[in-house]
């Protein structure tokens, strides 16, 4: 069953007690403290104490005064802090269940939805079924309703306060208007009508734009609080391909920087991720795979590998060889 360990996904055995879920940790040797679902649990209490599936655990020891365990790297927008910088969507999985899954697996913090009118009137049963709220709960993720599907300004504009609506006054928003049914290229036209008067309605607006740099910059300034630009066509999976608009829009901009769209495997996440940007959007990546759980698996750790790797900073790039063991004294 699916628990959460400093925050973090974790899996353990149906109704297993603390007492044995340390074992299983590693922790009987050590000496910790733990808090479930926000209290802290006597030391020796910890074998009558039973976990569920869904519940939290805080593990805490302790450690030389003023050293830290990590450093902190987390994804900032509009204020709000989120630990993954990999942001999912909802759509095309084969069932609820399936869409529960994989996005638990990829650890996202951030996922999108769609709006769309409730089922037909003549169909109360339909109305009965399970929602997509009721696996992405706004209690356990950002929600990020998007304009998917908007062709004009107007469309994309009242989309999001029907979002702001459902969602209680939730302003964060993704603003995406097309332009083509094709190649479900952006618009950037239409775009720049809508992100400007959703910024002036007081929304925060994260926004799908093409890969060019001054399109970016226009985005940004109007107030967008992230951009967001293509990396290949909605749904195509044929990667990056432009990186060097990519990088130069990174290079440029004040704030956050996310491919969006395009993406199919793990590498595209990860070199994505080595460019600079600050996280990476996807959907039909995960739920077009054949096995969607272990793709937003892999998905994640490339995504965590991909900001690693930039931060080191990758060594230089060279047109000839250069050993790696000492060239002079050798035995021969």
């Amino acid at each position: 069953m699916q628990i959460e360990v400093n925050g973090q996904p974790a899996e353990c055995a149906e109704h297993i007690s603390l007492n044995q879920l340390l074992s299983d940790l590693g922790y009987t040797e050590q000496r910790v403290a733990v808090e479930h679902n926000g209290q802290i649990v006597p030391r020796e209490r910890h074998p009558q104490t039973v976990i569920v599936g869904g519940d939290t655990l805080e593990i805490v020891h302790a450690i030389g005064g003023g050293q830290a365990t990590s450093v902190s790297d987390q994804l900032t927008i509009a204020g709000r802090q989120f630990n993954s910088r990999l942001l999912v969507g909802t759509g095309k999985y084969a069932d609820l269940d399936e869409a529960d899954a994989a996005i638990t697996a990829s650890g996202a913090e951030i996922v999108t939805l769609a709006i769309r009118r409730t089922p037909a009137l003549t169909d109360p049963e339909a109305r009965k079924k399970r929602n997509l709220l009721d696996v992405v709960p706004p209690e356990k993720y950002t929600l990020l309703p998007n304009t998917a599907g908007c062709y004009t300004a107007k469309d994309a504009v009242r989309t999001c306060r029907m979002a702001r609506e459902l969602l209680d006054g939730h302003n964060l928003v993704k603003l995406e208007v097309l332009g083509d049914e094709k190649t479900l290229y952006p618009d950037m036209a239409e775009t720049l009508v809508a992100a400007r008067a959703l910024v002036d309605d007081g929304f925060e607006v994260m926004v799908y734009t093409s890969d060019d740099p001054i399109a970016a910059r226009r985005l940004e300034d109007i107030g967008c609080v992230a951009v967001m630009p293509l990396a290949g066509p909605i749904g195509s999976g044929l990667g990056i391909q432009n990186r060097y608009n990519v990088m130069e829009i990174v290079a440029n901009a004040n704030v956050p920087v996310l491919v969006d769209a395009g993406v199919g495997t793990a590498s595209d996440a990860a070199i994505a991720m080595e460019l600079g940007c600050h996280g990476v959007l996807m959907n039909t990546a995960i739920a077009g795979a054949a096995k969607p759980v272990l793709m937003a698996q892999a998905m994640r750790h490339a995504v965590i590998a991909g900001r690693q790797a930039f931060l080191a900073g990758r060594m230089p790039r060279r047109r000839y060889a250069s050993a790696s063991s000492p060239m002079s004294d050798l035995p021969f």
